[in-house]
């Protein structure tokens, strides 16, 4: 039988990084993916990297995760354009509290408040900007996106070269345990490894090896008992325009945008699409402009495999390109453009919709990132540090324990389940 003293199971961001900080640790490790690099959420991404959190923990957590983005640009296909996000109403006081929080840890961002000079910044970047209403704007000058499989491609590239090994078509059928729960050979389609250390980080499948580990789906939150897993449908497209299109006043990358509006909204023939509050996140891509919208709940329960991508409601293309149009000018038409792309695909969301990232067995660590995924690249930086015998304070907020304890996260106004 083949042995491991670091077994990570999953290609994604959170395997990735890990097997490279631990090899650059200096320690032995041994990748796994039932598929290969970045065949799941983290391939596919629309690759938008922000720090836009209500959460304090979040925020601190996502302040580490640009500063590595920031650190290799090249390696990682990173452009750090920034991240705008804007909003009315109740929207207000959550931006201002995470710009308050931004300024305390010293990242580079500002507030615009009131509808005129949020009107005049934008128009500033985007002449033709037009959204009326809004009254929040929080400018992020760090963070922007990434190219999903490339940046996924170039983290497996610094995990081989710090020496860890990547082995692809190898899945996880089960698990071997000793008297006290640890997890001693991990049982694979390609036969037996014997283990000192497990990492699990697998995305929407996380529910699959956590039933194998023999965890809960069910459990207390507070007193009430929940789910453990909720999955959503990410509903994301694209445009097919010259990403050129999409750029600001001097003819820069522009920063990602994210609006969320009560404003009714009207397809460009005058039609009304919605009198609801509406959100949408847009950013240039290599061959388009790609976005999306506030994903769609499926249950409890749901079949990753073959794992879905493009799944969105019958209204998303109406809405999201009508909102295009509504916010610019240049996108007035754009919903003959429309076009949908191996996309947003399926998250597995905790009961609290934030991350568990903790040991579950002994000696086996699982990063459950409930769809906060991509962006958290220093999430595995911070698991080798686990693995070492240190203490992360950045991942500690995110211990299981605190379901049962209360020590929840506070939410925000936001419509979207991971704000």
């Amino acid at each position: 039988m083949r042995s491991a003293k670091h077994l990570v199971i999953g290609a994604g961001v959170h395997g990735l990084s890990t097997a490279w900080h631990l090899a650059e640790a200096g320690e032995e490790v041994l990748l796994v993916d039932k598929t290969g690099l970045a065949a799941g959420a983290s391939g596919i991404a629309c690759g938008v990297i922000r720090n836009n959190y209500f959460q304090p923990a979040m925020s601190e957590l996502m302040a580490a995760c640009v500063e590595i983005w920031e650190s290799d640009p090249e390696t990682f296909h990173y452009y750090g354009s920034g991240y705008v996000a804007l909003g009315d109403g109740a929207q207000e006081d959550d931006l201002a509290s995470v710009f308050e929080r931004q300024q305390r840890i010293g990242y580079d961002s500002e507030l615009i408040t009131g509808a005129g000079d949020v009107a005049e910044h934008m128009r500033t970047m985007f002449p033709d900007w037009r959204a009326p209403g809004l009254t929040v704007c929080l400018h992020e000058h760090q963070g922007g996106f990434a190219f999903n499989r490339d940046s996924m491609l170039g983290l497996a590239s610094k995990a081989r070269e710090a020496g860890a090994t990547i082995e692809e078509g190898v899945e996880v059928t089960g698990f071997q345990y000793d008297e006290s729960g640890a997890v001693t050979v991990v049982e694979t389609s390609t036969g037996p490894i014997a283990v000192e250390q497990v990492v699990i980080a697998v995305g929407p499948w996380v529910a699959s090896l956590w039933s194998m580990l023999g965890l809960p789906d069910r459990l207390e939150v507070a007193g009430v008992e929940r789910e453990m897993w909720t999955y959503w449908y990410l509903q994301e497209g694209e445009i097919d325009v010259d990403p050129r299109l999409f750029v600001t006043a001097n003819g820069s990358v522009p920063p990602v945008l994210h609006v969320d509006s009560h404003a009714p909204l009207h397809a460009d023939s005058g039609e009304l699409v919605t009198d609801q509050q509406w959100g949408i996140y847009f950013k240039q891509d290599r061959h388009s402009v790609q976005g999306g919208a506030a994903p769609l709940p499926q249950g409890h329960r749901f079949q990753v495999d073959p794992y879905p991508t493009g799944s969105v409601e019958e209204g998303f293309p109406d809405l999201w390109c009508a909102a295009l149009s509504h916010c610019m000018g240049r996108f007035e038409g754009s919903r003959a453009r429309y076009r949908q792309v191996r996309s947003g695909g399926v998250g597995a969301f905790t009961a609290d919709n934030f991350p568990v990232f903790d040991y579950m067995r002994p000696n086996v660590f699982v990063a459950a990132d409930s769809n906060h995924g991509y962006k958290m690249i220093a999430v595995g930086r911070e698991i080798a540090r686990v693995l070492g015998g240190e203490h992360s304070t950045l991942l500690h907020p995110f211990r299981y324990e605190r379901f049962a304890t209360g020590d929840l996260h506070p939410v925000s106004n936001s419509p979207y389940p991971w704000s």
